[in-house]
Parts: C-alpha cells; sequence; structure tokens
C-alpha cells in the first residue's frame, strides 16, 4: 500500500472517530450542558423550581436587605413557603397584598420582591454577613419539599434592582407633637357636657344681670318716694306759716 493512500486512510478513521465521540457526548447526560440556564441562582428539588434569587442590599444606609426569587410548583399540590434563611438568620416573610399565607400555587408560582408581591426582608443583614459582590447561601424551607438550598449573589438596590430593594419604614409622629387630628377641632368641645355647662353658666350670668339692672331701678323709685313725701311734708309746712301771717 502507498504511504499516500495510508495517509487518507489514517484521516477517515481520524475524522470518523471525532464524529463518534462528539455523537455520543450529546446523548450523554452530559447533554444538559447545552441548555441555556439563568444567570442568577436557581436550583430543582421535587416539584420546586426557584430561579433568579438574589440578595438585594439597599444603596441609602442601614442594614436591611431583601431576598427576590421566583418560586414554581411543578406539582399538583399547593405548598406554602414557610421560611427562608441566610446562614442561620431568618428573614421576615409578607405575603403579597391581600394574601394571608405565601403559598405556591400548583401548577404556578409565587413571585418574592417588588410592589404589591410576597417579600423576604433581613432587617440586619450585617449579622448574616451579607455583603455586596458575595455568593450568599440561602435556604427555602417548604411545607412539602422541605428545605431548598442555593447560594444566591449579593447585589446593590441599583439599576434592574432598584424597585426590589429593602424600603424603609414610615417615620412616626414625635411624641412632643402630636397629631391634628388628636385634637380636637374648631367648634368642638373635649366632652358633651362641656357646652351645656357653657350654656348655662351664660344663663346663670344674663339672670344675674337683670336683677342687678332691676334693684337700681327699684331703688330710685324709693328715692323719688321719699322725694315726694319730703316735699309734700314742706308744702304743710308752708301753708300753717302763711295762715299764722
Amino acid at each position: 500500500m502507498s504511504s499516500s493512500l495510508r495517509r487518507g486512510t489514517l484521516a477517515a478513521s481520524t475524522l470518523a472517530l471525532a464524529v463518534a465521540t462528539l455523537t455520543a457526548c450529546g446523548a450523554g447526560n452530559d447533554a444538559q450542558t447545552l441548555e441555556i440556564k439563568p444567570d442568577n441562582a436557581a436550583a430543582h428539588v421535587g416539584d420546586i423550581k426557584i430561579q433568579n434569587v438574589n440578595v438585594v442590599t439597599g444603596t441609602k444606609g442601614g442594614d436591611a436587605a431583601t431576598v427576590t426569587a421566583r418560586v414554581f410548583n411543578e406539582g399538583k399540590k399547593d405548598q406554602t413557603l414557610e421560611a427562608v434563611t441566610l446562614k442561620g438568620t431568618r428573614a421576615k416573610l409578607s405575603p403579597a397584598k391581600g394574601e394571608k399565607k405565601l403559598v405556591v400555587p400548583a401548577g404556578g408560582s409565587l413571585m418574592l420582591g417588588g410592589k404589591n408581591n410576597a417579600a423576604a426582608l433581613l432587617e440586619d443583614a450585617k449579622a448574616a454577613g451579607v455583603k455586596d459582590g458575595n455568593a450568599q447561601p440561602v435556604t427555602f424551607d417548604l411545607s412539602s419539599t422541605g428545605a431548598v438550598k442555593l447560594r444566591a449573589t449579593v447585589v446593590p438596590a441599583t439599576h434592574a434592582y432598584e424597585s426590589v430593594g429593602p424600603t424603609s419604614k414610615p417615620s412616626q409622629s414625635p411624641s412632643g407633637s402630636p397629631d391634628e387630628s388628636a385634637s380636637p377641632g374648631e367648634g368642638q368641645s373635649e366632652s358633651p357636657g362641656a357646652n351645656g355647662g357653657g350654656e348655662n353658666a351664660d344663663r346663670a350670668d344674663d339672670a344675674n344681670n337683670a336683677d342687678n339692672a332691676d334693684k337700681p331701678g327699684r331703688g330710685q323709685e324709693a328715692q323719688g318716694a321719699e322725694g315726694g313725701a319730703g316735699a309734700s311734708s314742706d308744702a304743710g309746712d308752708a301753708s300753717g306759716a302763711h295762715a299764722g301771717h
């Protein structure tokens, strides 16, 4: 066999071996490596699949952080998200607006983070070792599936995460300056009897004034009567004197 023929046969054999190897890789267990996976943390345990997990820290100071995620339930029964923990630190769970529990419906999903959605808030993120840029271990506990563990990236609440970051609680009015609604309005009394007492007092004052006004009049009448009597007496004395003359 000529050298050129041997080289051609060797090249063909090498090509066939390479094709067979690639085909085996594509059909084997490693075929899943070719699937498109989300950039954020994800995990799949039983009927529960959790995707897009992040720990979002605040940008206006404070130690709070929130956990964002989408929890899918591929089973036929509802499950409840009972806890979210980071290094033993338990997040404070709040249901979505109008809901009482964090239910992951069968065939549906539960959203953590964002306006009117369920929330998982870490009031003291530093205690859990949360730091921007870290890959933080997070555990989701569900009523039937149990614990689902993964590692989530810690990011600040900027750009795409601005709307899902931790929010501060509304400030309360200082104790030294109560709200206006706490004091009675104009024309209102603190108790129902207050107005009645004021009216009675005004009536009593009017009655006293009337009595005082009447008394001076009677005194003037008395003085007038005394003056009349004195005039009559003087007239009698004058008549007697005239008769004597």
